[in-house]
């Protein structure tokens, strides 16, 4: 046994939550009885896009992704024999973070906590939910002004308290490069704090209080060499950063502080067992090396790409950190990659094209006016499609997927519908059946009184977070809270970046996107139709649009016109637009498990609406029991992410066409 001492492990956490709050109450001190030091608390779509569970558009995700907080009942339950002055919570909520922190400032208040002492993380980042995850809500100058608001709020009242994570981990998920990844969160950051800076609700000498709170969340990917220069180059851009621009001058408070989930874009429903690999070695690039190392760290499960994990899964990736943390000598040494040459040559390009592309961005105007422009997305969706094109080509290898095919047969999903956790579709009813009983409870004229002050302060220039507070207090719901600000801010609709982005993938004579080129053509022929017309929907409130813009950009270059609105629609807007424009498919991507109640109603108002004879395509994270259901229901087919080769998907959509209106198949390889 060595002599040296121990450096203290990061925070090590599960991104946990799901059905109602009692449940995730259950989850999380079943976890933290198993040694995980801090809570991730993953809230559902409705929670996280300003619903209450009875909203139309929270039909069929309540619960589904992650746990369902409607108001200060919730949140008691979803902490109940938690010392939350005790605990190190990070809440993954964005466009309703101020809401979500006001419920458990009042609940740690509530327990007799002193907010002073309260510590965790809000993500709050809102420039990534307009270019990647899809749970934004207001347009992007009032929402950078609640993110203003809040970190004022907490700066004074709740210091120890990280008020936002700037978050490049769904940047990477929706194809970013690490240039592309360090360079957007950076310019996010330097908006977020030029908009405090300039808000005057911070004096000039507590500034260094705002940027020593000012937090990361990033994505570590299976690249470990790159991943982790990626990490000590975004170290030394924060500081230069911090203090160039805002003139920090103690480095503690410029020290660049940043917590990690590894990548989940990268796990693979063929042969999932490999998945364990490659999150161990995503978690060695955030800590391995000391001086980039990560302060709390959240491994995904084994099964995600399947579905969602259950308890043991999620221990699975706990033990993963554990054994790390305590039989491994990795904390009893300096920074192992100290000297290297290789390493240091590494950061210094990656810092070089980062700054270089923050100022691309900055001659823009800024990251929002680059978010408002389209660029940031068009990005994006251009760097994504061309991975998406070295994975189909064969140029970047995935085991299991494109190389080393032949398995064994897999123990861990023998059944495979056990080898995930479902959440019982009666959940959706009590937990709208609750929210009923709380709001019939309530004091509705305090509820009401509360609302209107909100409303006033939103209309103002006070800082929203008091008026924030008090509406937890008087029992507004989550909904309510959000719709008081629609009325004021009005919503936002992000750009979809499809039109814009380049091809990714040629059409060469001989090619599979020619081979498919022709096929969409002669179909059209064969239908007397100038082109073949594909509608492209997101039902729901599932805002993971990569899979349906990739979709969307390899259907454009294989000649069909695309139809693709953006996210966030119901079945009766996918239905009336399929019919004014007169397509031939309907596409509908969900990834948050809300496809079982979704799809079929997509199918019910075509047939209502005697157009039975559009195929519908389903993608997402569908379990095998639910592809067959959906199949039974009528869908023409389901795709899932092991069908890895769009160019494919495409050929078999004109299959299903052809097949809808009684064509003889093509003979032409696809």
């Amino acid at each position: 046994m060595s002599g040296r001492q121990k450096d203290r492990p990061w925070l090590m956490r599960t991104y946990a939550g799901h059905s109602t709050a009692e449940a995730s109450n259950e989850l999380y001190r079943r976890n933290l009885a198993k040694g995980q030091t801090g809570l991730s608390v993953a809230f559902d779509l409705p929670t996280q896009t300003g619903y209450d569970p009875d909203h139309i558009l929270a039909r069929g995700e309540v619960g589904r992704v992650g746990v369902p907080v409607s108001h200060l009942g919730d949140m008691r339950r979803l902490f109940q024999d938690i010392p939350l002055e005790q605990m190190n919570t990070s809440m993954t909520i964005n466009a309703t973070a101020m809401w979500l922190l006001a419920l458990y400032q009042v609940v740690a208040e509530e327990q007799g906590a002193d907010p002073t002492r309260l510590q965790g993380t809000t993500q709050n980042d809102i420039v990534k939910e307009y270019l990647s995850r899809g749970t934004h809500v207001f347009p992007p100058g009032p929402s950078l002004r609640l993110t203003t608001d809040m970190i004022t709020y907490t700066v004074n009242r709740i210091p120890k308290w990280n008020p936002i994570n700037i978050c490049s981990y769904h940047l990477q998920e929706a194809g970013a490069t690490p240039v592309q990844e360090i360079a957007y969160a950076m310019s996010t950051a330097i908006a977020v704090l030029d908009a405090v800076r300039d808000s005057g609700q911070v004096p000039e000498e507590k500034f260094g209080d705002v940027v020593a709170r000012i937090s990361f969340f990033v994505n570590a990917g299976v690249r470990f060499i790159e991943e982790m220069c990626k990490m000590r180059a975004f170290g030394r851009i924060w500081d230069r950063v911090t203090r160039e621009r805002y003139g920090i001058t103690d480095a503690k408070q410029r020290r660049f502080r940043y917590g990690v989930q590894v990548n989940s874009l990268g796990l693979t429903e063929a042969q999932p067992e490999n998945n364990v690999q490659r999150i161990v070695l995503e978690m060695l690039a955030v800590t391995l090396s000391k001086d980039a190392r990560a302060r709390a760290v959240q491994l995904p499960a084994w099964n995600e790409a399947l579905g969602l994990p259950r308890p043991w899964d999620q221990q699975w990736s706990l033990r993963i950190q554990q054994v790390l943390a305590h039989e491994s000598d990795l904390l009893e040494y300096e920074d192992i990659f100290a000297g290297s040459h290789v390493i240091e040559a590494k950061v210094d390009e990656l810092v070089a094209e980062s700054l270089a592309e923050i100022d691309r961005i900055e001659q823009m105007g800024g990251a929002m006016a680059a978010v408002e422009s389209g660029y940031l997305k068009s990005e994006l969706v251009a760097s994504h499609a061309a991975r998406r094109a070295r994975i189909e080509g064969g140029e970047e290898r995935i085991v299991g997927v494109n190389i080393y095919e032949t398995t064994e047969p897999n123990p861990l999903t023998a059944d495979l519908d056990g080898a995930i956790m479902t959440v019982d579709p009666a959940n959706e009813a009590r937990v709208v059946a609750a929210l009923h009983d709380w709001r019939d409870n309530r004091d509705e004229a305090r509820a009401t009184e509360a609302l209107a002050a909100l409303k006033k302060a939103a209309a103002g220039t006070d800082n929203m977070m008091e008026a924030t507070v008090e509406c937890a207090r008087a029992g507004v719901t989550t909904g309510e809270w959000s719709w008081a600000l629609r009325d004021v801010f009005g919503e936002f609709r992000a750009p979809t970046g499809v039109s814009s982005a380049p091809v990714a993938v040629t059409a060469e004579a001989g090619t599979p996107l020619a081979l498919v080129r022709e096929k969409v053509a002669r179909t059209a022929a064969d239908l007397g139709a100038g082109r073949l017309r594909l509608l492209v929907g997101k039902p729901g409130l599932d805002g993971h649009s990569n899979g349906a813009e990739q979709i969307a950009v390899r259907a454009r270059d294989a000649g069909f016109e695309v139809v693709y609105q953006g996210i966030r629609l119901t079945p009766e807007q996918i239905v009336s637009a399929a019919l004014a424009e007169d397509v031939h498919c309907v596409g509908l991507s969900i990834l948050s498990g809300s496809h079982a109640e979704l799809v079929p109603d997509v199918l019910t108002r075509l047939r209502e609406a005697g157009a039975a004879d559009i195929p519908v395509i389903a993608g997402g994270i569908i379990p095998p029991a639910d592809a067959s259901a959906l199949i039974g229901a009528g869908v023409a087919a389901v795709f899932t992410p092991k069908d890895f080769g769009i160019t494919e998907i495409i050929g078999r959509i004109v299959d299903e066409i052809r097949k809808a209106n009684k064509l003889d198949p093509l003979e032409v390889p696809a």
